[in-house]
């Protein structure tokens, strides 16, 4: 994929607020900042301020970075042409996810009220949902989708494990939204059964999927 400004725009804006967030951050949180909430939305790690000003948007920035240079290095590298604008949705996506908690986060460590227990899920559970929606649009590649021994050697396998991805993304992120609002322990019940059919649903399915698909063929 050709590098092209204009559909590049939107990433570089995100990438030019989180700098900016990032540089207003370094000049004015306190030295001692929370780096780090636990499932329940508790402070349980701290570090110094003016690192984690600078180190947030860095991280964002390699990540660009890495969205770009993936195809380059992918011996499947002519198959993203197929997909560049879910690609280009997933990188846009996933920058913006980051920049949204940085900021949230960084308005937390200047004493703002934030409810990160809160916005953190909402925020994420939005990008589940969102890169569910173009799950089954991802073409066979070596480096993004769900990729298994049985997705990698069938194309038809490649597809109906995205497409059957797409629907437990979105399950996913809708019970990381609901998470929050619910008893401690439910919600972790919630959360670990999201990531099992995430995960591990996916994974089994593209396996299922590959012996009915050799069963055929025999």
């Amino acid at each position: 994929m050709k590098f092209s400004l204009k559909k590049e725009l939107p990433s570089l804006l995100l990438l030019a607020l989180t700098w900016a967030a990032g540089w207003y951050f370094y000049n004015h949180f306190p030295a001692r900042v929370v780096t780090h909430w636990n499932f329940y939305g508790e402070p349980d790690a701290w570090g110094k301020g003016t690192s984690n000003a600078l180190a947030i948007p860095s991280l964002i920035t390699g990540i660009y970075l890495l969205f770009l240079a993936l195809p380059l290095f992918d011996p499947k590298k002519d198959r993203y042409e197929e997909f560049k604008k879910t690609y280009g949705i997933f990188k846009a996506a996933i920058i913006l996810v980051l920049f949204l908690v940085f900021l949230a986060s960084g308005l937390f460590n200047l004493g703002y009220n934030i409810p990160i227990q809160y916005v953190v899920p909402a925020i994420i559970g939005l990008l589940m949902v969102t890169l569910g929606n173009y799950m089954g649009k991802i073409k066979p590649n070596w480096f993004m989708g769900i990729r298994t021994p049985w997705t990698l050697s069938s194309e038809n396998v490649w597809n109906k494990t995205h497409r059957m991805g797409g629907y437990a993304f979105i399950l996913f992120g809708l019970l990381i939204f609901i998470t929050p609002f619910l008893p401690k322990i439910y919600g972790l019940v919630a959360f670990s059964l999201g990531i099992l059919i995430a995960v591990f649903g996916t994974i089994g399915y593209s396996y299922w999927v590959y012996r009915k698909e050799k069963m055929k063929i025999g």
